[in-house]
Order: C-alpha cells, then sequence, then structure tokens
C-alpha cells in the first residue's frame, strides 16, 4: 500500500516514527491513532520501548485490538496496572518521554486547545476539556499531537481558548508532519501526494519550511504492522480521514 499513502495511515505512521528506543511511552484516551501507532511500532521496528496506555497497561500484550484506546483489554498482559495519578506522577518527576495527546486546535507555539470553541462564556462548542493533558503537555520530556483534519480551523494563528501549552515536539496531520524549532512548529516533511504551497495554503499560521521534503513512504514493515492491527480497514473507515 505504498502507492496511494492513505491520510489515515499516514498520520498513525509518522506517530510511531516519533518513538525511540528505550522510551517511556504513553497514549490517552480517545487517541486510537496514538494507540495503533505504539502497537505498530511494536512490530514494526526493531527496537524495544515503554509503552503506556490510558486504560492502565504498562507494556500490555491486548489479545485483540479494541475499537477504544481506552479499553480494559489493553491492560491484558501487562506487567503493571497505572492509575491516572500514576501517570501524572511519572510525568511531573521527568520520567515519561513521549506523550500522545490529542488537540482540537493547534497554533504556531505547539499550543492546544481541548476546551471550547468561540467565546468560553457563549461557545459554538463546548470540548471535553484539558484532562490530563493540561498537566502531562507541559510536563513530558515530548509531546506529540494530531489532527485528522488539515485546515485553517485546526491548525490556527490564534486559539479560542490555551488549554495546555509547554511540550508540545511534533503535530501530524493527514498531509504534514510539524516538529518543534526555535519556540515554533516548523514543517519537517509534506504527503508525497501533497506539495509545500497546498500545506501553507491550509495552515493558519507561519510556519519555517526549511528543509523540509516529502514524506519517506512507509517501510514494508511499517505497511505490514499496520494491516495487522486493521486488517479489515475498520479503523481507517471510521476516522474518515481526507488528505484534501
Amino acid at each position: 500500500m505504498r502507492e496511494g499513502w492513505s491520510g489515515f495511515a499516514y498520520i498513525v505512521t509518522n506517530l510511531a516514527r516519533f518513538i525511540r528506543p528505550g522510551e517511556v511511552t504513553f497514549s490517552g484516551v480517545n487517541s486510537t491513532p496514538a494507540m495503533l501507532a505504539c502497537l505498530a511500532a511494536k512490530r514494526a521496528y526493531d527496537f524495544d520501548f515503554v509503552y503506556i496506555n490510558v486504560a492502565g497497561g504498562v507494556q500490555p500484550a491486548p489479545s485483540r485490538i479494541p475499537i477504544s484506546s481506552s479499553d480494559p483489554v489493553l491492560a491484558e498482559g501487562s506487567t503493571a496496572i497505572f492509575a491516572n495519578e500514576d501517570f501524572y506522577d511519572l510525568c511531573t518527576r521527568g520520567g515519561m518521554d513521549l506523550c500522545f495527546l490529542g488537540a482540537a486546535q493547534v497554533d504556531g507555539l505547539g499550543r492546544t486547545n481541548v476546551s471550547s470553541i468561540g467565546d468560553w462564556h457563549n461557545p459554538k462548542v463546548r470540548l471535553p476539556g484539558g484532562g490530563g493533558g493540561a498537566v502531562m503537555l507541559p510536563t513530558a520530556r515530548r509531546a506529540v499531537t494530531w489532527r485528522t483534519e488539515h485546515s485553517k480551523r485546526t491548525m490556527v494563528e490564534k486559539l479560542d481558548f490555551v488549554t495546555a501549552a509547554g511540550g508540545m515536539h511534533g503535530v501530524v496531520t493527514p498531509i504534514a508532519v510539524f516538529v518543534k524549532r526555535d519556540g515554533r512548529l516548523a514543517l519537517q516533511s509534506w504527503h508525497p501526494e501533497a506539495s509545500l504551497d497546498e500545506v501553507r495554503a491550509r495552515t493558519g499560521f507561519e510556519f519555517d519550511a526549511a528543509g523540509a521534503t516529502p514524506t519517506t513512504l512507509p517501510t514494508t514493515r511499517e505497511v505490514e504492522a499496520l494491516r495487522s492491527l486493521d486488517p479489515e480497514g475498520q479503523f481507517e473507515r471510521d476516522a474518515k480521514v481526507s488528505l484534501r
């Protein structure tokens, strides 16, 4: 499936590529792409890392791949079970290397909004709120988020509400990968079926693109790992991610 790299597969693969050998890595609630990225990395890469998830599993060996990233099956085979306070404690003590945390809006400084769209006192949409992200984003060594829609309403110049700020390291969308550089998000690469001009046109904030190139295509092992986790393509259909 290297030709016609879908937006969903692009997100999952590039989230997985942020994982480094030996790191402690966490995926949170309502975070199916991040859950799949962590499970895929275990199958695609020749290095080990500690995977912790919001269901409480530490190095889990789930018997099936659940639809929900909070499913208790993600604690099966774990070496330990963590409660929420354990995640936060590990993070604030500097022991969490990489957190995958969701966002509704992201700005050029790498700050996130998961609180409200529109005026806080009279919002168009009331979002779930910061939860653990408000603690973990500023205290994890690195945090990475994703958006399934790349547009000026999600990649914004000004957040409607600043929920969390601090440790953002990277952002992945269906058409681009950003990394933090000199205090702002900078473009690292773009989807081979997109272009730099398209990324600029669909992004609400200015960004540095020095050195950015088309994203390296997925390896055979990356393709096979994701296919083994989603053999019927159900996750991809449910996500409804579009390159356009």
